[in-house]
């Protein structure tokens, strides 16, 4: 029995620490920009994916974006900080393989997190869906520098990272600097550094995520508006350096949109580095169950060393 009492006490001792690690904060104090009334309600369920036996939590109906800030203790945090982008084909948000789970290892690392719940593309709650997920990604890079001396973080290293459409997503921001949101300080909205994994960037017929690409831009795509989304041809000699991580052999995102975007990258002269799995499909996360070789390791000493 006192054996059992020490576990527990211990079990919430550390789930404990883990709450005080976290804090929800809003993404904009007054009015949400671009957003209409509507009775969309926010919504979570978890449930086993079959494909591997993991267990996902899916978040939808997001009107109300917050960031999840995931603080590594004082002595540990080094200053730099990364925004991380879930995926879900901009239908939901992988919430926890793709934002906690990241989170908690970059706090190991003495990385400060900060996951973003960003609006889920609407015509019910948006006037125009279509850049209603890009207006979160840069409303919190500007939350984030603006609390920067208060956080103790370095505002020069803001990093953005994204998961499958939520690589689309943090492409965009990284490729895409007309300003969506108010800034009236002038806020730097490029992230520092940019970290993909296994993204969705081209919209074009032949390499797109289709139900990505219809969810933000609607049933209806015009050349133009695909071309704009197709983030591989919007690089330019300002996208930060980038991280890339893909498997080969994925059927849900071809690895042909990261290779379109590190030929895109190279053409401008952007220090890219590169992490191919032959096998581990689409949505991994940071562990491929094909191979102990974690890239999400990798990925920590490019952002530390860099």
């Amino acid at each position: 029995m006192t054996a059992l009492k020490n576990h527990l006490l211990i079990s919430l001792m550390a789930f404990t620490t883990l709450f005080k690690a976290q804090e929800i904060i809003p993404l904009y104090s007054g009015e949400i920009p671009n957003s209409k009334p509507c009775n969309l309600v926010e919504s979570s369920t978890t449930t086993l994916r079959a494909s591997d036996s993991v267990m996902v939590e899916r978040v939808s109906h997001v009107t109300k974006p917050e960031l999840i800030a995931f603080f590594p203790p004082a002595g540990k945090a080094n200053g730099t900080s990364v925004i991380i982008c879930p995926g879900g084909a901009y239908k939901i948000l992988a919430i926890n393989i793709e934002g906690y789970d990241v989170a908690k290892k970059l706090n190991a690392a003495g990385i400060t997190a900060f996951v973003l719940k960003y609006r889920l593309p609407s015509d019910t709650s948006m006037r125009d869906k279509s850049i209603g997920p890009l207006q979160d990604a840069q409303r919190a890079i500007q939350l984030v520098k603006e609390n920067a001396e208060k956080w103790r973080l370095d505002s020069t290293r803001v990093g953005l990272m994204g998961f499958s459409a939520g690589g689309h997503l943090a492409s965009t921001a990284a490729t895409h600097f007309k300003e969506v949101i108010p800034n009236a300080q002038k806020i730097n909205l490029i992230p520092s550094f940019l970290i993909l994994a296994y993204p969705v960037i081209s919209f074009e017929d032949s390499l797109t995520h289709l139900i990505s690409r219809s969810r933000l831009l609607g049933p209806s795509q015009s050349p133009e508006a695909i071309h704009l989304y197709s983030n591989d041809k919007q690089v330019s000699s300002k996208t930060p350096k980038t991280f890339i991580v893909h498997a080969i052999d994925d059927k849900g995102v071809k690895v042909e949109n990261s290779l379109y975007f590190i030929a895109a990258l190279k053409k401008y002269k952007v220090p890219v580095e590169v992490f191919l799995y032959a096998k581990g499909g689409h949505g991994f996360g940071i562990l491929n169950k094909t191979t102990p070789v974690n890239w999400i390791d990798d990925c920590i000493r490019w952002i530390n060393t860099n």
